[in-house]
Protein backbone atom coordinates (compact mmCIF):
# COMPACT_ATOMS: atom_id res chain seq x y z
CA UNK A 1 0.00 0.00 0.00
CA UNK A 2 2.67 2.25 0.91
CA UNK A 3 4.79 1.75 -2.94
CA UNK A 4 1.38 2.29 -4.66
CA UNK A 5 0.66 6.02 -2.69
CA UNK A 6 4.75 6.58 -3.59
CA UNK A 7 4.11 5.88 -7.04
CA UNK A 8 0.96 8.04 -7.23
CA UNK A 9 2.58 11.28 -5.32
CA UNK A 10 5.66 10.73 -8.09
CA UNK A 11 3.12 10.24 -11.05
CA UNK A 12 0.99 13.34 -9.64
CA UNK A 13 3.93 15.25 -9.54
CA UNK A 14 5.35 14.29 -13.52
CA UNK A 15 1.84 14.65 -14.68
CA UNK A 16 1.24 18.06 -12.89
CA UNK A 17 4.55 19.43 -14.07
CA UNK A 18 5.43 21.44 -11.37
CA UNK A 19 9.27 20.88 -10.69
CA UNK A 20 10.69 22.17 -7.67
CA UNK A 21 14.08 24.34 -7.63
CA UNK A 22 15.68 26.46 -5.70
CA UNK A 23 18.57 28.67 -6.10
CA UNK A 24 21.27 31.09 -4.55
CA UNK A 25 23.44 34.17 -5.85
CA UNK A 26 26.83 35.18 -4.30
CA UNK A 27 28.63 38.50 -5.25
CA UNK A 28 32.11 38.04 -6.33
CA UNK A 29 34.18 41.08 -6.35
CA UNK A 30 37.74 41.36 -7.94
CA UNK A 31 40.40 43.66 -9.02
CA UNK A 32 42.18 42.78 -12.22
CA UNK A 33 45.10 45.32 -11.87
CA UNK A 34 46.86 47.60 -14.93
CA UNK A 35 50.51 45.56 -15.20
CA UNK A 36 53.60 46.79 -16.72
CA UNK A 37 56.12 44.07 -16.27
CA UNK A 38 59.29 43.67 -18.65
CA UNK A 39 63.05 42.12 -18.18
CA UNK A 40 65.63 40.52 -20.15
CA UNK A 41 66.39 37.06 -19.59
CA UNK A 42 68.72 35.37 -18.53
CA UNK A 43 70.46 38.08 -16.60
CA UNK A 44 74.09 38.78 -17.28
CA UNK A 45 76.63 40.61 -19.59
CA UNK A 46 77.86 39.31 -22.84
CA UNK A 47 81.30 40.23 -25.09
CA UNK A 48 81.41 40.80 -28.56
CA UNK A 49 84.63 41.54 -30.41
CA UNK A 50 86.04 42.51 -33.66
CA UNK A 51 88.38 40.13 -35.45
CA UNK A 52 91.72 41.83 -36.62
CA UNK A 53 92.50 40.69 -40.43
CA UNK A 54 95.50 38.38 -40.86
CA UNK A 55 95.76 39.96 -44.73
CA UNK A 56 96.53 43.14 -45.65
CA UNK A 57 93.61 44.85 -46.96
CA UNK A 58 91.38 42.83 -45.85
CA UNK A 59 88.23 44.41 -43.75
CA UNK A 60 88.14 43.68 -39.56
CA UNK A 61 85.91 40.28 -38.74
CA UNK A 62 82.40 41.23 -37.45
CA UNK A 63 82.02 39.66 -33.95
CA UNK A 64 79.23 36.89 -34.37
CA UNK A 65 75.91 38.12 -33.18
CA UNK A 66 74.50 37.20 -29.65
CA UNK A 67 71.25 35.21 -30.01
CA UNK A 68 71.39 34.00 -26.05
CA UNK A 69 69.07 37.16 -24.47
CA UNK A 70 65.15 37.23 -24.58
CA UNK A 71 62.74 39.52 -23.84
CA UNK A 72 59.84 38.59 -21.34
CA UNK A 73 57.07 41.07 -20.57
CA UNK A 74 53.31 40.92 -18.80
CA UNK A 75 50.71 43.22 -19.77
CA UNK A 76 47.18 44.28 -18.62
CA UNK A 77 45.81 47.08 -20.25
CA UNK A 78 43.46 49.31 -18.44
CA UNK A 79 39.80 49.89 -20.34
CA UNK A 80 40.16 51.60 -23.68
CA UNK A 81 44.16 51.76 -22.69
CA UNK A 82 46.56 52.34 -25.08
CA UNK A 83 48.86 49.36 -26.48
CA UNK A 84 52.59 49.65 -25.28
CA UNK A 85 55.75 48.98 -26.71
CA UNK A 86 59.37 48.48 -25.58
CA UNK A 87 62.27 50.75 -26.89
CA UNK A 88 66.19 50.12 -26.79
CA UNK A 89 68.99 52.30 -26.47
CA UNK A 90 72.56 52.46 -26.03
CA UNK A 91 74.41 54.35 -23.28
CA UNK A 92 76.94 55.78 -25.64
CA UNK A 93 77.64 55.31 -29.44
CA UNK A 94 81.19 53.78 -30.61
CA UNK A 95 82.21 56.06 -33.69
CA UNK A 96 82.50 53.84 -36.61
CA UNK A 97 80.75 50.96 -35.32
CA UNK A 98 76.88 49.90 -35.59
CA UNK A 99 75.82 48.46 -32.31
CA UNK A 100 72.24 46.00 -34.65
CA UNK A 101 69.30 45.10 -32.74
CA UNK A 102 66.48 42.90 -33.64
CA UNK A 103 63.88 40.91 -31.87
CA UNK A 104 61.79 37.85 -33.55
CA UNK A 105 58.78 37.27 -33.47
CA UNK A 106 57.47 35.99 -30.07
CA UNK A 107 57.21 32.21 -29.28
CA UNK A 108 57.24 30.19 -26.42
CA UNK A 109 54.85 29.83 -23.27
CA UNK A 110 52.51 33.07 -24.05
CA UNK A 111 49.39 33.98 -24.91
CA UNK A 112 47.25 37.31 -25.40
CA UNK A 113 48.12 40.14 -27.53
CA UNK A 114 51.46 39.92 -28.17
CA UNK A 115 53.48 42.41 -29.59
CA UNK A 116 55.30 42.47 -33.30
CA UNK A 117 59.09 43.22 -34.03
CA UNK A 118 60.05 45.95 -35.69
CA UNK A 119 62.65 43.71 -37.75
CA UNK A 120 66.08 45.25 -37.03
CA UNK A 121 67.18 48.25 -35.83
CA UNK A 122 70.33 50.29 -35.20
CA UNK A 123 70.78 51.65 -31.66
CA UNK A 124 71.28 54.99 -30.37
CA UNK A 125 71.48 57.16 -27.29
CA UNK A 126 67.60 58.03 -28.53
CA UNK A 127 65.50 55.22 -27.63
CA UNK A 128 64.25 53.39 -30.86
CA UNK A 129 61.10 50.62 -31.05
CA UNK A 130 61.84 47.26 -31.37
CA UNK A 131 58.75 45.53 -30.79
CA UNK A 132 55.10 47.61 -30.84
CA UNK A 133 51.43 46.48 -30.22
CA UNK A 134 51.74 44.65 -27.00
CA UNK A 135 48.26 44.19 -25.48
CA UNK A 136 46.80 42.20 -22.77
CA UNK A 137 49.28 39.41 -22.77
CA UNK A 138 52.28 37.26 -20.73
CA UNK A 139 55.18 35.87 -22.94
CA UNK A 140 56.32 33.47 -20.59
CA UNK A 141 59.30 33.67 -18.01
CA UNK A 142 62.45 32.96 -19.31
CA UNK A 143 65.24 31.84 -21.77
CA UNK A 144 62.97 30.18 -24.87
CA UNK A 145 60.26 32.63 -23.67
CA UNK A 146 59.12 36.24 -25.52
CA UNK A 147 60.88 37.43 -28.25
CA UNK A 148 64.67 36.35 -28.82
CA UNK A 149 67.35 39.26 -29.34
CA UNK A 150 69.54 39.25 -32.12
CA UNK A 151 72.67 41.99 -31.47
CA UNK A 152 75.58 42.96 -33.80
CA UNK A 153 78.14 44.87 -34.03
CA UNK A 154 79.28 45.47 -37.33
CA UNK A 155 81.50 48.32 -39.06
CA UNK A 156 79.79 51.64 -39.96
CA UNK A 157 82.63 54.24 -41.21
CA UNK A 158 85.78 53.07 -41.14
CA UNK A 159 86.91 56.74 -41.22
CA UNK A 160 86.01 56.99 -37.70
CA UNK A 161 87.52 54.13 -35.99
CA UNK A 162 89.74 54.17 -33.26
CA UNK A 163 90.95 51.37 -31.38
CA UNK A 164 89.47 50.40 -28.12
CA UNK A 165 89.70 47.88 -25.28
CA UNK A 166 87.40 46.42 -23.17
CA UNK A 167 84.63 49.08 -23.77
CA UNK A 168 81.44 48.84 -21.87
CA UNK A 169 78.04 49.93 -23.90
CA UNK A 170 74.89 49.22 -21.90
CA UNK A 171 71.63 48.73 -23.87
CA UNK A 172 68.58 50.30 -21.66
CA UNK A 173 65.00 48.15 -22.67
CA UNK A 174 61.64 50.54 -21.80
CA UNK A 175 58.37 49.21 -22.02
CA UNK A 176 56.02 52.24 -22.29
CA UNK A 177 52.33 52.84 -23.96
Amino acid sequence: MMMIRSIALITFFILSGSVYSQTATSTVTLTLPVVTLMDVEPTGNFTLNFTAPTEAGNALGNPTPNTSKWINYTSAIAPGGLTRKITASVSKVIDGVNIRLQAAAASGAGGGTLGTSSGQVTLTVTPVTIISGIGGAYTGNGANNGHRLTISLVTGNYALLLPQANTTVTIVYTITE
